[in-house]
């Protein structure tokens, strides 16, 4: 299975999500949080998929590609994991590399907050990127499950009551 952004993200957030992630054992479809980022991804810029593509790389699925400007936009309800959406969107923006398309920039837009960052590929984005992978790729060949990371934004995790289950509050 390839590692997509979706694992990336998932990788520098909890690697326990990681690992159940690439099990196909999916929590989102019970989140509010989940259903949440997805109306604001469906009402925000609606014009949106008429302008862009929605282009799908190596297993991975980018939902806005404006190819004449060659931008990624990836929109999100809240910044609390900004370093994890960074590190979705560098990995896309590798994977365009990979494939031929270069020069790639991307979006990310957070609506709720009215914020929008530019990131840019680097040559030490490009290295974080390959040893994401091989990290990501290694806890998915895991036997076991990772532990529990037991932090603040555990609360808000649609794995959160799978992973908590029997725990007293």
């Amino acid at each position: 299975m390839p590692v997509t952004g979706t694992h990336i993200a998932y990788l520098l957030t909890c690697k326990r999500k990681l690992w159940l992630f690439a099990r196909h054992i999916r929590m989102e479809h019970t989140s509010d949080v989940v259903g949440e980022g997805k109306v604001i991804g469906e009402t925000t810029y609606t014009r949106r998929a008429e302008k862009f593509t929605e282009l799908e790389v190596g297993g991975s699925k980018i939902d806005f590609y404006d190819k004449k400007n060659r931008v990624i936009h990836e929109v999100k309800k809240s910044s609390k994991v900004e370093h994890a959406h960074t590190a979705q969107v560098l990995f896309y923006m590798w994977l365009l590399e990979q494939n031929g398309v270069e020069g790639v920039t991307a979006q990310l837009e957070y609506p709720k907050l009215k914020e929008t960052k530019t990131i840019e590929m680097t040559a030490e984005s490009r290295r974080n990127v390959e040893k994401w992978i091989k990290e990501a790729e290694e806890i998915i060949a895991r036997d076991a499950c990772p532990p529990v990371i037991n932090k603040p934004i555990c609360k808000s995790c649609s794995y959160y009551e799978f992973c908590y289950a029997g725990e007293e509050e």
